[in-house]
């Protein structure tokens, strides 16, 4: 079953973690000096804030799957309508290590389609020293 994602780019990160803690009825279920995700099931949600974007807002949206199969059947459809496709690959970016593409909409919206491998102790293995975001 995949999982609706949403990445939003904060100016204050303990302000948002209150809001969306009070909002959700939940607290982050990861939580760094830069970053915090909430893992929902009601309604199935990825719901993460950070500090590292531009400007505040909404970054871009996304599924995350719980398998590689779901990965492979959201890369296809992508393929199949003739989207244009950027495939990451192995990947580490937002604590975590995953398999990913994105494709983005008319609207020039950012889709993450992702597969999460495991968690890992900083932002961006390959980028651990940089403050811009992944993603």
């Amino acid at each position: 079953m995949k999982r609706f994602h949403v990445h939003v780019h904060v100016d204050d990160l303990a302000k948002s973690v209150a809001f969306y803690s009070k909002l959700f009825a939940a607290e982050p279920a990861r939580i760094e000096s830069d970053y915090a995700k909430w893992m929902l099931d009601d309604p199935r949600i990825n719901f993460a804030v950070s500090t590292r974007g531009d400007k505040p807002g909404v970054d871009h949206l996304g599924f995350q799957t719980d398998d590689a199969a779901e990965l492979a059947e959201l890369k296809s459809r992508a393929e199949a309508a003739d989207m244009a496709l950027f495939d990451e690959g192995e990947t580490s970016c937002c604590y975590a290590h995953s398999e990913k593409h994105w494709v983005t909409d008319p609207q020039g919206i950012a889709w993450e389609h992702f597969h999460t491998l495991n968690d890992i102790p900083v932002f961006s293995e390959r980028r651990a020293a940089a403050k811009s975001s992944c993603c």
